[in-house]
């Protein structure tokens, strides 16, 4: 009998030894991170899927070391519909006192959809000194409040792509259209929101004017749209030899498939959203063929000269069992989980101003390339994937494969003119 109570005790013993450790890691206090995104559009469901990715593997390998205490992120999302047509700013600002005030949100991550959103709400989350790391808004302005009241908007971050740095690898895609095909003559379309205008107000001023483009026409559509043939139309009419699109939202790719059933001579070689996923040449019945789509980060299709980038596509088709189809956020939306653990550990506590001055050294090697900040807050992108972060320039080719054209350094063919179009060199 005492045999047994002796036995049982020991065993007691080493389950409490076993058990205790365990309780005490999960009863650390949870860093909660507030979503605010768009789950109706493709770059809000893949990006919060990511944020999601990122914080299961850092739990998973033990969570955020906090001043010697291991803390698990947690995931608060909300669906703010700021991309959605007419939902006001608003509305948006509610969903993301709603993340810090009710849900004890301590980061706001991804960040709002539309850049007039997320610049309002940078007033937000530097009143309650809450750090926000954007990963889908793209307006150059939130660039412009942190540098002309750093104190006031310091607390807020882009990790993706920006409207200049597009217009950058739009601009040198068009260099190479003018030098390699004589191409002179462009006509602009666009979504009417804020990243795509500003894209088309800057390509004109700074590209097209500076290159000696001729800009033959430009017409823009409110969110929503479905039918683009008034504008494809004036194209062909006015001797367009490259149509720029500059589109975000779900009902854009009907603008590809009118190009090809309308037979429009003219090379299409811009952004399209639902244009940027292996799943398109089958969504569009292979009706893309030879149009050229900007990927705004890597990661968002693997790059074989950049390893991080096809390690972390890989995870997330094993993760979901399908491939990421958004050109745009995915890779951002995974990275800056991890650019915020780092952050958090290196400044020994969740206080905004203590992360707010760790994540301005943010330095690691990741999904996109290099993963720097400037000054402006804003990631750096570039060339050279081994000095900054690169996005890319991909050409649909039958039978359904997206090859990198732009830029040199990670290049697998050249531009190819699609028929009935023709060189005039």
């Amino acid at each position: 009998m005492k045999k047994s109570i002796l036995l049982l005790s020991f065993v007691l013993a080493v389950l409490i030894t076993l058990i205790v450790p365990i309780q005490g890691a999960y009863a650390a206090k949870p860093i909660i991170l507030g979503v605010p995104t768009s789950l109706g559009f493709l770059e809000g469901k893949e990006g919060l899927a990511c944020v999601n990715m990122a914080v299961d593997e850092i739990n998973a390998a033990g969570g955020v070391k906090v001043g010697g205490v291991m803390r698990p992120f947690k995931v608060v999302a909300i669906d703010a519909r700021g991309a959605e047509p007419g939902v006001p700013v608003s509305d948006v600002i509610r969903a993301h006192k709603k993340l810090i005030l009710e849900d004890k949100a301590d980061f706001i991550v991804f960040g709002s959809f539309r850049s007039e959103c997320a610049i309002a709400c940078m007033d937000v989350v530097g009143q309650y000194k809450i750090p926000m790391i954007l990963g889908t808004a793209m307006s150059p302005g939130m660039q412009k409040k942190v540098m002309t009241d750093y104190d006031k908007y310091k607390y807020t971050f882009r990790a993706c792509l920006n409207a200049i740095y597009l217009v950058k690898y739009l601009g040198g895609t068009m260099a190479y259209l003018n030098k390699e095909f004589g191409f002179n003559k462009v006509f602009i379309m666009n979504q009417d929101v804020a990243w795509a205008r500003k894209t088309g107000d800057i390509m004109i001023k700074a590209v097209y004017d500076k290159m000696g483009w001729e800009v033959v026409g430009r017409q823009q559509y409110p969110t929503g749209s479905s039918d683009f043939s008034s504008g494809l139309m004036k194209a062909k009419a006015n001797g367009a030899q490259v149509i720029l699109p500059i589109f975000d939202m779900p009902q854009s790719g009907i603008l590809v498939k009118q190009w090809k059933t309308m037979h429009i001579p003219a090379l299409m070689a811009g952004f399209i959203s639902p244009l940027a996923g292996p799943g398109a040449w089958k969504t569009f019945d292979g009706k893309i063929a030879g149009a050229m789509n900007c990927i705004f980060e890597i990661g968002n299709m693997p790059v074989p000269k950049v390893p991080k980038s096809v390690e972390f596509y890989e995870k997330y088709q094993k993760k979901y069992g399908k491939p990421i189809e958004a050109g745009h956020s995915p890779a951002p939306a995974y990275e800056m989980v991890y650019m915020l653990k780092e952050a958090i550990e290196r400044a020994g506590s969740v206080n905004g101003d203590k992360v707010v001055a760790a994540l301005e050294k943010t330095d690691r090697t990741g999904a996109m390339g290099r993963i720097k900040f400037g000054k402006d807050h804003q990631v750096i992108y570039g060339h050279n994937p081994e000095v900054e972060a690169l996005g890319c320039m991909i050409q649909w080719r039958k039978p359904g494969k997206r090859v990198i054209v732009y830029p040199p350094s990670v290049a697998e063919g050249k531009i190819q003119l699609p028929e009935g179009l023709k060189s005039l060199k």
